[in-house]
């Protein structure tokens, strides 16, 4: 995922997770809103941007292994040279958007246009900027996230050879990152010293294997389809072995060895990314990129403190509808220790989150009026990327509970959890985006954060009215979930650009929030290494809730729930300002 290899849940798909720009992949759009734009007849500057934005986008898959320009059988190239000619395409696709007269352009290509020309700038920014040079977090990597490559479709005996030609050309994948990572630490663009520790342990997993069919990467030789004949499925699955131990392990030594006796001991000892060489530049681009608000730091900073304050007034009121008798530190530990709050098996856990999607599936029809036909799985997050995820993730059909460290994964955040995660969260949004056809292909396969996290932090409000919190502490959970989101902007500002030490920054998020001691370790450290992302969630929700509010006010008793939240889908992933036009065009066509 470009620099940011993983960003919010594995939305972004497994390319991202491998390292390809977030604007990529990972579906999560929804219906088309250009039924609902005045269509005009096509005009010349119409035709220039269609040909434009679908020669690049042709293009752009090709280059990161997708499509049919793409060459199957080779892991994508992230080497300077490759990442200059990706710059050098992505100006002249700037320079040609600057050519079209946008006055002449049908209502529909507008909009499109507004979510367009933010993306490529975003793209070429990184890339200026020598984002590619930090392939990593301590939340996610590209070689921890390489297993999630064996989750492709695979239907004969073709995508098999390709999918071994993949394996065996990572090690030429990750000789380019490391030499890519080498670059960063020669310049002091690295990921923080503080937070790398035991960070090798997915590496680790993979480096000291010995027994082939027990890496994930050989999991799709195990259930292969029957049209390929016996005697060819164990030729594919001898080749497989073979890669997995001839060229995946091998490479896995190799970046384990850099790692631990390279990139840690010169890892930089500052935290903030205004601290590194341009990094004013590169934290004010974060910032534009994951909120797609012309922001500064102090504002954002200032928006969290006042909404830290807001939440922490509800807190304490349903604290006192508990009857517990206390102080909010007391309760606080209350709720990290009492059994009563966890699970003591990961299925028991795994069998809570599916009661809870079960729930919701009985109201959410009351909420949304367009379901996708397409349902979600709930399965446990890999083993060797546990450690260091959050709670859960939601994507594209799938819900992944993570079930390490049961002690640190407290019921009472379980509903508000799989609202975000599931549905009417990410899992629901990338099931919609998949089933569209109307859509751009740039717009269908781009997930932008503020909009996507955004949404699925309001669903987990929704679910107050939804009538999914059922008791005070699954309120207060959601509410700690909130007040998790909100601290982020406190949080990602203080550290990178008010000069915040660790610990300051954990004892903010341990003091506000009940997230277990693990959750807020990991968090914490998240933030350090992957700025700007955590500033996408709350912004988001405010301009959601806001427009909500716009909205109810304008169209009083005429107000339609359904329908607006069925408008906000139907736009896809959009900047901000772009949800906020058409939020209130919307409203003005409704009155």
């Amino acid at each position: 995922m470009d620099p940011k290899p993983l960003i919010a849940p594995l939305v972004l798909g497994i390319a991202l997770a491998l390292g390809a720009p977030a604007s990529a992949q990972a579906p999560v759009a929804c219906e088309c809103d250009t039924a609902a734009v005045p269509q005009a007849a096509e005009s010349e500057a119409d035709r220039l941007f269609t040909k434009i934005h679908e020669e690049e986008w042709a293009w752009r898959q090709a280059q990161y292994g997708r499509g049919e320009d793409a060459d199957a059988s080779r892991m994508y190239s992230v080497d300077p040279a490759s990442q200059q000619a990706r710059l050098e395409k992505w100006e002249q696709v700037l320079a040609a958007l600057d050519g079209i007269d946008e006055d002449q352009l049908s209502p529909a290509n507008r909009i499109h246009l507004a979510v367009y020309r933010p993306q490529i700038e975003n793209l070429a920014a990184d890339i200026r900027l020598r984002g590619y040079e930090m392939p990593f977090n301590s939340d996610s990597s590209f070689w921890s996230n390489l297993a999630f490559m064996a989750r492709g479709r695979m239907e004969d005996a073709g995508d098999y050879r390709d999918y071994i030609g993949r394996l065996n050309d990572v090690p030429r994948h990750f000789d380019q990152q490391i030499a890519n990572m080498r670059a960063g630490l020669a310049r002091g663009f690295s990921v923080p010293r503080a937070v790398l520790d035991g960070r090798d342990v997915s590496i680790a997993m993979v480096a000291e294997l010995e027994d082939p069919e027990q890496s994930p990467l050989y999991e799709p030789f195990k259930r292969m389809p029957a049209s390929i004949p016996a005697g060819e499925q164990e030729q594919l699955r001898q080749a497989a072995r073979e890669s997995i131990r001839d060229s995946v392990v091998p490479a896995h030594q190799e970046l384990l060895t850099f790692f631990r006796e390279e990139y840690v001991p010169q890892a930089r000892t500052t935290l903030g990314a205004t601290q590194m060489p341009g990094g004013e530049e590169y934290y004010a681009q974060q910032i534009r990129e994951y909120t797609t608000l012309d922001l500064s730091p102090d504002e954002i900073h200032r928006i969290g403190l006042d909404e830290v304050a807001r939440i922490r007034a509800e807190m304490d009121e349903v604290i006192a509808d508990t009857g517990f008798e206390g102080s909010f530190e007391e309760f606080i530990h209350f709720l990290r220790t009492d059994p009563q709050f966890y699970a003591t098996t990961p299925e028991e856990l795994l069998h809570r989150a599916a009661w809870i999607a079960k729930r919701i599936d009985a109201v959410i029809g009351d909420y949304i009026g367009t379901l996708p036909r397409a349902r979600f799985t709930i399965v446990p997050v890999p083993p060797e990327i546990a450690p260091f995820w959050t709670a859960g993730r939601g994507g594209n059909n799938t819900y992944w509970v993570n079930t390490y460290d049961l002690p640190s994964r407290p019921f009472y955040n379980l509903p508000a959890l799989t609202l975000h995660e599931a549905a009417p969260g990410h899992a629901m949004q990338g099931a919609l985006a998949a089933e569209q056809d109307v859509l751009p292909d740039f717009r269908r396969h781009t997930y932008i954060s503020a909009y996507g996290e955004g949404w699925g932090l309001y669903v987990e409000k929704l679910g107050e009215e939804m009538g999914i919190y059922e008791t005070p502490y699954e309120h207060f959970g959601r509410l700690t979930y909130e007040m998790w989101r909100a601290a982020r902007l406190v949080i990602d500002t203080g550290v990178h650009a008010k000069g915040w030490t660790r610990e300051q920054a954990l004892a903010y998020l341990r003091d506000n929030t009940a997230l277990s001691e693990h959750e807020v370790t990991t968090e914490v450290d998240r933030y350090i290494s992957w700025p700007g992302q955590a500033l996408s969630y709350k912004l988001g929700e405010l301009a959601i809730v806001r427009l909500r509010g716009e909205a109810e006010q304008a169209l009083g008793a005429d107000f339609d729930i359904k329908a607006f939240h069925d408008m906000v889908l139907a736009m896809g992933s959009v900047p901000l300002p772009v949800l906020e036009g058409e939020v209130r065009r919307w409203i003005g066509e409704q009155q």
